[in-house]
């Protein structure tokens, strides 16, 4: 059965290369939700983005990660989420000004311990499907933050070192907390 890790944090803190990283190295890894709807939003002309739609962005973020959780919940040892749902879920929250991440996360449990990437300004950078500022993203990660904290996830700040030192450092915990990687 999957061991769903979640990599987490500030937007352009760089989760993204820290698991192209961990695929390298074999592991299985779950590209972010919110990537792959951009892209397929703008092949299709469609508009749940995130700087015209973010409701309907963030919804299709929910429902695509939970499509992930249920398409690899048979597969064996680690998986590896770039972002995923409680990230989904918080955004739909934060857009709708509903709550709704106890529903939600009650669904599916991850890995107890939950990967941050901390604000870290010197890699940042905005891009075409990145438009928001660094100023957004810090406010994002504390939400983060905030809602794993209260869902009962123990969250860890990564170290603002090499890719390879990060995948290191992520590896060697859960081999502590008694994952087989």
């Amino acid at each position: 059965m999957a061991d769903f890790v979640i990599i987490s944090g500030c937007s352009g803190g760089g989760k993204s290369t820290l698991l192209a990283e961990l695929a390298r190295r074999g592991q299985r890894v779950v590209e972010e939700p919110g990537r792959r709807i951009v892209a397929e939003e703008r092949r299709t002309g469609g508009s749940a983005l995130p700087w015209l739609d973010p409701v309907a962005f963030a919804r299709r973020a929910v429902a695509m990660a939970e499509q992930d959780c249920t398409r690899l919940a048979g597969a064996v040892g680690p998986v590896f989420l770039d972002r995923g749902l409680i990230d989904a879920t918080t955004a739909l929250e934060h857009a709708t000004g509903k709550r709704c991440l106890d529903r939600i996360a009650r669904r599916h449990r991850f890995h107890r311990r939950v990967f941050m990437t901390p604000p870290w300004p010197e890699i940042f950078l905005g891009d075409a499907d990145r438009r928001h500022g660094l100023g957004e993203a810090m406010a994002e990660y504390e939400r983060l933050q905030l809602a794993y904290r209260e869902l009962g996830y123990r969250t860890e700040t990564l170290p603002k070192s090499s890719v390879a030192s990060r995948a290191d450092h992520v590896v060697a915990t859960l081999q502590r907390d008694g994952l087989v990687i």
